[in-house]
């Protein structure tokens, strides 16, 4: 055998090697993933977030907000938290549907349709909690000159989108359709959470480094009602990918009828 044929069969085993190596972490990743998302940890601690959040925002939070006092100011609280958590979920979505094109495992396809649908109700929430907001704030329900909302329109257009092709199509190759579709659709996530920076925003102000922004936000419930939207879009994720698994059960009792 000459040095060059040594030199590739030692290539090929070195490549071996590494692709065992993180095909194994990748699943201890999994299983420490499913044994998070499914703890009643989550379950238990979204209900007493959930709880707490309630009682500050309407025992202690403050009703003014641009120099308008009205209840309705209370929703801005929600209406971050979820906007935040739909990104986290949408980013599930990208994170599993990249994972299971590479690995082709069952679990990585159930994640992202799983945060799909969930990322996909986390962003008509956000839209129609921020619409009813925007009424009390800017006496508009809705408008189209403002870049955020119509990139957040738009966001929720594609994962529409996602959900419709992955539901028409099979298991196998349409997995494989509605992963990429996943992994390409994600672009619009980050393009509306920066819009604001990049576009001169009519109503949204840039909020995350901004020391001039006007909205009157109490740090503290804000990030306890954060706490509770992640651990509840957690313990529904969990729930969700449960209800794949016995999907497939029952799916692949039947073929063997």
């Amino acid at each position: 055998m000459s040095s060059d044929e040594n030199e590739s069969a030692t290539n090929r085993a070195n490549e071996r090697s590494r692709s065992l190596r993180f095909g194994r972490l990748v699943g201890r990743v999994t299983r420490v993933l499913r044994a998070v998302i499914m703890s009643p940890v989550v379950k238990w601690g979204a209900l007493v977030s959930g709880v707490a959040s309630f009682a500050l925002v309407f025992g202690s939070a403050s009703d003014v907000m641009y120099g308008v006092s009205h209840g309705g100011n209370l929703l801005a609280y929600w209406h971050i938290a979820l906007a935040w958590v739909a990104a986290s979920a949408l980013g599930t979505t990208f994170v599993g549907s990249a994972l299971y094109l590479r690995y082709r495992g069952a679990f990585w396809s159930r994640l992202a349709h799983s945060a799909g649908e969930l990322g996909f109700l986390l962003v008509t929430l956000t839209l129609l909690f921020g619409s009813f907001w925007g009424k009390v704030i800017w006496n508009s329900y809705w408008e189209w000159t403002d870049v955020r909302l119509v990139t957040f329109l738009v966001v929720w257009f594609i994962y529409a989108g996602y959900l419709v092709v992955h539901a028409g199509t099979d298991g196998g190759s349409g997995d494989r359709y509605a992963a990429v579709y996943g992994v390409l659709g994600f672009i619009t996530v980050p393009i509306s959470y920066v819009s604001t920076r990049l576009w001169t925003p009519t109503f949204h102000e840039t909020t995350l480094g901004n020391p001039d922004v006007s909205a009157n936000i109490d740090p503290t419930t804000l990030l306890v009602s954060l706490l509770a939207a992640s651990l509840l879009y957690l313990y529904l994720l969990g729930l969700r990918i449960r209800l794949h698994e016995l999907e497939d059960d029952i799916e692949a009792r039947q073929q063997r009828r």
